[in-house]
């Protein structure tokens, strides 16, 4: 098949939907199949086989992300012929969904939408002058419009497919997490990554690898990082990532005295220092609520990094007590009980770690691309085969 993808993010910008579009490119190019992805330039960005990049402009306050001019947007796909492709997939619900939709709508292909973030629970810690009822009343709104304008919604997990039920979505919903791309994650070197942050081998480390974001919940493993050097006083909290967050936590690493417990390593290169950053942990720990699925998770365990986190909206489809994690229950005392048996019984761990490694490994990028591919032969071929209904 051939699939036209449109995003209002991708790599170099560093985050759960760059991860997801490119795991899925690459399952659909090695299954023989083909994509085009529409995604915004960045000034750092990379010449990329069947990637166009649409110039635009920094948005403000967010100096991460870029926002797509409309015109440029516009005439990007309008230069693109529709008989090179079977179907549209979007990935995000701004600009790359009006534009995604519309070229869909006129060209009478089958459209697809994955909804990879719950934005009601994110509107918030970025606008924070607004009441935060509307703000999820419009989050909402916005997302069950949308949804509905779309053939067919994919959810990362079956907390998004209820959320996204729950809102009165119509349009049918297909569970299906983005796969792990398990040859990314086969090995890696931890102490060296030890050695060149100056960090001492038999030192307990717990790592968290992500975006440095409010709804992320950091500040709460801040709180877990203080209740566990109280048992080990040379703990140290890692945290991998860049985020409008992070000057906030700094800030309060200071005011709880955890300078000598934290260590911000920033972003690091995917194949390389985040692997080796995940292998110099004793335990990966995640304490986010708004995760559609929590990538990462799988990530840590395909490494043999156990994990302690809490089971909360999609985590709760990848975090299965035992199986390479420890489910922590939603209290800084709680969760400092559960993981600091983790950071000083070293077998303990590796057995987890091991197990977490047999895990990961039903998560691959090809079993979920399969899942995919199967949608999009449904979506080409079936009853919905033809386009997507027009607009209310």
């Amino acid at each position: 098949m051939r699939i036209l993808m449109v995003s209002d993010v991708y790599f170099p910008r560093v985050n759960g939907v760059s991860t997801s579009i490119q795991t899925l490119r690459q399952a659909l190019t090695e299954a023989g199949h083909s994509s085009l992805l529409v995604t915004p330039d960045y000034p750092a960005a990379a010449a990329e086989s069947g990637v166009v990049r649409v110039p635009g402009w920094q948005i403000p306050r967010d100096p991460e992300d870029r926002l797509m001019h409309p015109r440029a947007l516009t005439q990007v796909l309008d230069a693109l012929d529709p008989a090179d492709f079977d179907l549209v997939h979007i990935h995000t619900p701004f600009l790359a969904h009006r534009a995604g939709v519309r070229w869909a709508r006129r060209h009478g292909l089958p459209c697809v939408e994955t909804y990879h973030t719950l934005f009601e629970e994110y509107f918030h810690h970025y606008l924070p002058f607004l009441p935060k009822p509307w703000l999820a009343a419009a989050a909402r709104m916005i997302s069950r419009k949308e949804c509905d304008g779309v053939t067919a919604v994919i959810a990362p997990s079956s907390a998004m497919k209820q959320a996204l039920l729950s809102y009165g979505v119509s349009s049918p919903i297909h569970i299906i997490p983005t796969g792990l791309r398990l040859a990314d994650f086969s090995n890696c070197d931890g102490p060296a990554f030890r050695a060149r942050h100056d960090i001492a081998s038999g030192r307990p480390v717990m790592a968290y690898v992500g975006r440095v974001a409010f709804e992320k919940n950091l500040d709460f493993l801040l709180q877990v990082t203080d209740q566990a050097r109280r048992s080990l006083p040379d703990v140290l909290f890692v945290i991998a990532g860049e985020g409008p967050a992070r000057a906030s936590l700094e800030r309060a690493v200071a005011k709880r005295g955890l300078a000598g417990n934290v260590r911000f390593v920033g972003y690091l290169e995917r194949r390389t220092e985040l692997s080796a950053c995940y292998c110099s942990a004793d335990v990966f720990v995640f304490a986010s609520k708004t995760e559609t699925q929590g990538l990462v998770l799988l990530e840590a365990m395909a490494l043999g990094v156990p994990v302690v986190g809490l089971a909360e909206m999609g985590t709760k489809d990848v975090l299965q007590e035992g199986q390479g994690c420890r489910i922590a229950p939603d209290d800084v005392a709680g969760f400092a009980r559960v993981l600091t048996p983790l950071l000083t019984d070293r077998a303990a761990a590796q057995a987890l770690g091991a197990a977490g490694r047999t895990y990961a490994a039903n998560w691959s990028e090809a079993r979920m691309g399969e899942a995919i591919l199967a949608l999009y032969q449904t979506l080409h071929t079936g009853p919905v085969a033809g386009g997507i209904p027009a607009p209310a």
